[in-house]
């Protein structure tokens, strides 16, 4: 496995270091399913708010509550080695809840990013700012979404076009 990829106490553990080193921990979490620009531009500008950049990844089991039984396309330890090959990555933790408050709550970032569709009302709102962080709402990038993606493959592919 990937030394970036950690499990919740190696993550906790490793924060509790960062933190007597005084490093700024932001984090930036998501299902990241069918990784696209999008995801790379708004991990790009996510790793700009600190010094280290924590990614809670939603598990397989999370995706499938909150999204659709028939998601993710790719399985999570395909996901979370795909996040942690970007050189913008510096941890990926997944977790099993449908959000991540859980594991904001052991992490307490210093920046928890969030994309704009979510806004500063976030769910993630209250437990960062409980434990004195804040949220960063990162730039839109228009018509770019897995959701997007997979409606065009579906499109092309069930018109027999190829």
């Amino acid at each position: 496995m990937n030394a970036k990829i950690k499990n919740q106490k190696e993550i906790i553990a490793l924060v509790q270091k960062l933190r007597k080193e005084g490093k700024k921990i932001a984090t930036y979490n998501g299902s990241f399913d069918i990784l696209h620009l999008g995801h790379v531009k708004s991990l790009q500008e996510a790793r700009k708010q600190g010094d280290v950049l924590i990614v809670p990844l939603n598990s397989d089991k999370s995706i499938k509550a909150y999204k659709s039984p028939k998601r993710p396309i790719i399985p999570q330890s395909q996901r979370a080695q795909m996040l942690a090959a970007l050189s913008c990555v510096d941890y990926v933790v997944i977790f099993n809840e449908t959000n991540p408050i859980k594991i904001l709550d052991k992490i307490k970032p210093d920046i928890h990013c969030n994309g704009a569709d979510y806004g500063k009302n976030c769910v993630e709102k209250d437990i960062v700012e409980k434990n004195g962080g804040k949220i960063h709402i990162l730039k839109w990038i228009p018509n770019l979404s897995t959701s997007k993606i997979i409606k065009k493959i579906l499109d092309v592919y069930s018109n027999g076009k190829k």
